[in-house]
């Protein structure tokens, strides 16, 4: 069986998810293409790929009808070369370079670009519950879906989590974020954007905010007390009641989860190349790393940002690996609780664990961001001269999924 080789990547800068952030302007199939193309600057033949896998979470709006197609169409690329999009949910981005890997490593595929866009800023405005069921009532009769917010606030008031403990969590993300931007830790893998002028919109993470403290998190409101209180039509349970309906236990959900504790939204894209062991051979080239194996997990949907830990697991088993044979930890901050939780049921030390800050702190462009994290993984194996880590994300409707990739 091939081995499944990581050759180069590339990401755009996370732009504020608002229609003033710096990306907002930027159509999500140019901000992808404009990451295709950065490939090709850098040396891909796209000739050669055989498929464009595009993580994305939307699919509606600008990122309707297939987004990895249409981007590769809008990039300078040949159009007989094909692209698709996969959409799960958080870990679309992820999932698309897991594909990537099972394609080149059952020798079908030799070269397949794999990654993800989304432009939250140019989202549809919001309709609907919320609550991932697709207004469903058979669905939420047998699975009583709520927001993701509140299963973060289920998480936090299962665990016994504080609000002190989440925001020191999200103070560590934006001080190690601070960083790793100071110490131009992300440049190997960071291209600027430019505008149809070709003038530079954004060259650097626009999310950060250096010099937050407990003190200033303190004074935010939580995020989704309301919404907990909210009755939808035709239902008689609050979304927090029908959290508690699924586990009563709990007693009470706390609103612990705010702005600054939960990850940003932001627009960004990202791809990375993959490459079967015969390609890397005929063509000389030198690969950056392997990856060992991937996996995805289902968990309870209630509850939902729960699974990354199980995820972990399960792709270390198929590695026949163990948590200490990995270097650094990629755990997705969609919510601080959600980091908390996967370190500790992993028991592992946070000083291996997004040591160049997380969502939190730098965003989550939702469909890119599982592309992203693989190369901030990566370019910090090389910084540190270490050898393993592994990636792992939650998603919507209760599902993780985990990457492991080596240095070679």
């Amino acid at each position: 069986m091939s081995e499944a080789f990581i050759i180069d990547g590339v990401r755009t800068p996370r732009g504020r998810g608002k229609a003033n952030g710096a990306l907002h302007g930027i159509h999500p199939q140019r901000l992808l293409a404009q990451v295709l193309d950065a490939l090709v600057e850098r040396g891909l033949d796209p000739r050669d790929v055989d498929d464009v896998i595009v993580g994305n979470s939307s699919n509606q709006g600008d990122h309707g009808h297939s987004i990895g197609r249409l981007a590769l169409l809008q990039a300078d690329w040949p159009y007989e070369t094909p692209g698709y999009t996969v959409n799960r949910y958080c870990g679309s981005g992820l999932q698309a370079v897991g594909l990537a890997a099972m394609g080149v490593k059952s020798g079908e595929q030799a070269l397949v670009v794999a990654g993800g866009v989304e432009s939250m800023s140019r989202w549809p405005a919001p309709s609907g519950s919320g609550a991932i069921d697709g207004r469903n009532t058979q669905l939420h009769d047998k699975y009583p879906l709520v927001p993701q917010g509140i299963s973060a606030d289920l998480i936090a008031s299962r665990r016994g989590y504080r609000r002190e403990q989440l925001d020191a969590w999200a103070v560590m993300s934006q001080e190690r974020a601070a960083v790793a931007q100071r110490e131009n830790r992300f440049a190997r893998s960071l291209i600027a954007v430019r505008d149809d002028s070709g003038a530079v919109v954004l060259k650097a993470d626009e999310l950060p905010r250096p010099g937050t403290t407990t003190e200033t998190l303190a004074a935010l409101p939580p995020s989704f007390g309301a919404l907990g209180e909210r009755i939808l039509e035709g239902r008689s349970l609050t979304f927090d009641q029908a959290a508690l309906s699924a586990y009563p236990e709990v007693g009470e959900i706390r609103h612990v989860h705010h702005a600054g504790n939960s990850s940003g939204v932001v627009d960004g894209a990202a791809a990375l190349v993959v490459a079967g062991s015969e390609y890397v051979t005929a063509h000389g080239l030198k690969p950056r790393a392997r990856i060992v194996s991937t996996a995805a997990v289902g968990s309870d949907p209630v509850i939902m940002l729960s699974a990354p830990a199980p995820a972990a697991e399960r792709v270390l088993t198929k590695a026949s690996m163990t948590v200490k044979d990995i270097d650094l930890w990629e755990v997705n901050e969609a919510f601080a609780s959600v980091a908390v939780e996967t370190t500790e049921l992993l028991k592992i030390s946070p000083d291996v664990v997004n040591v160049n800050g997380g969502a939190i702190a730098l965003g989550h462009p939702i469909g890119a961001t599982g592309a992203i994290l693989v190369q901030t993984a990566l370019d910090e194996l090389e910084r540190t001269d270490r050898t393993t880590a592994l990636i792992t994300m939650c998603t919507g409707g209760g599902m993780a999924v985990a990457t492991i990739i080596e240095r070679v």
